[in-house]
């Protein structure tokens, strides 16, 4: 018997509000509950599919980057447009701060999180692109680790280093679809920092990579439910790294990518790792681009994405970049591009807004 249910609907990148009647073992894929009040669903060809508004919307997704380390400290931030151009520097709200991570939230929206030593605080970034004033943040005050959207609206902050008592942390943090942080739950696999996480699936995340114990690297990864739950570990395959950063693409797709590996001294990285919309992180692919690390990445476009700063160190001599890289959303990363405003590291970055 069909139930009359209101949708939204992409058909095919159009997303339009719709009472219809639907029938969930007729017309909606079978592996899935039956459709809810206000689900969004995409017809795949065969099947009507639950998809995320925000992945894969008609490709007005724009993102942002923010804060990092210049000199010191910024709160400084570059909007990207929903075709990959990244705008000049817009002075920034809040604390300065490194070493954040970043999410979509709300299905439009975004958040900064914690970051270095004196920075437990979050900001609110609305559809528009502006950045609120802080939030002071609860839970472990913890930096250097990762945030990506889960369960099509809401998202998830993991894992972190703090330098009181030199600890790493597995502990995880869900932010509610109105922008609220949680607080701590304990995680499960390996404490560690400086890893990436990302949206992959349409509606669940994954953590990868990190270090503990200094410059113990790792290709571990932890798959997040769609409700908000953290697997254990999952040996990763290809090289073992940290300080990389990860997006979604191609509206269910992840990648991982860049970062810095062990060897004769920490060595920079071009290299990608592909994520399937089943979470599984394919071998190593060799990137284009400058190699670096600390870099950030985001989901634009409605199924694209962008990395886009960092920095290399060759001989103890440090330098910053302001390039970026596009993602096709087929996951082909592009040669570099020179970027706009200032060049820094340790910075976040997150997409937002498909209306406006």
């Amino acid at each position: 018997m069909a139930t009359y249910k209101t949708i939204k609907y992409i058909v095919p990148a159009e997303v339009v509000e719709h009472t219809d009647s639907i029938n969930a073992l007729a017309d909606v894929d079978t592996s899935t509950a039956a459709p809810t009040e206000g689900q969004t669903i995409k017809w795949n060809g065969t099947n009507w599919v639950p998809a995320d508004i925000e992945e894969s919307a008609s490709g007005t997704q724009k993102a942002l980057f923010g804060f990092g380390f210049i000199s010191g400290d910024s709160n400084v931030t570059n909007l990207v447009s929903s075709t990959g151009v990244v705008a000049t520097d817009t002075t920034g709200v809040g604390t300065a701060r490194e070493y954040l991570s970043a999410a979509g939230y709300g299905g439009d929206k975004a958040i900064f999180g914690p970051g270095d030593a004196n920075a437990h605080v979050t900001n609110l970034v609305s559809n528009t692109g502006v950045v609120a004033t802080d939030t002071a943040g609860v839970g472990t005050n913890r930096y250097s680790g990762a945030a990506a959207g889960y369960g099509g609206d809401k998202a998830i902050f993991g894992f972190g280093f703090a330098y009181s008592g030199y600890t790493y942390f597995n502990i995880t943090s869900l932010v509610s679809n109105a922008g609220v942080m949680g607080s701590d739950t304990t995680g499960v696999g390996t404490a560690r920092q400086g890893l990436a996480a990302a949206g992959y699936g349409g509606d669940k995340a994954i953590f990868g990579f990190g270090e503990t114990n200094g410059a113990n690297y790792k290709n571990m990864t932890n798959l997040v439910s769609n409700s908000g739950v953290v697997a254990t570990d999952t040996t990763g395959v290809g090289t073992a790294r940290s300080r990389l950063a990860a997006a979604g693409y191609g509206g269910d797709k992840a990648l991982f990518g860049y970062g810095e590996a062990g060897g004769a001294g920490a060595v920079s990285l071009s290299m990608t790792n592909l994520v399937s919309n089943t979470g599984v992180v394919s071998s190593d692919v060799t990137g284009v681009g400058l190699v670096r690390r600390n870099l950030a990445a985001a989901g634009y476009g409605g199924d694209k994405a962008i990395f886009g700063f960092g920095y290399a160190e060759v001989d103890y001599s440090y330098t910053y970049y302001n390039h970026t890289n596009l993602v096709s959303n087929t996951g082909v990363v592009a040669s570099d591009t020179t970027g706009v405003g200032s060049a820094r590291q340790d910075l976040g970055a997150a997409g937002f807004s498909t209306t406006a």
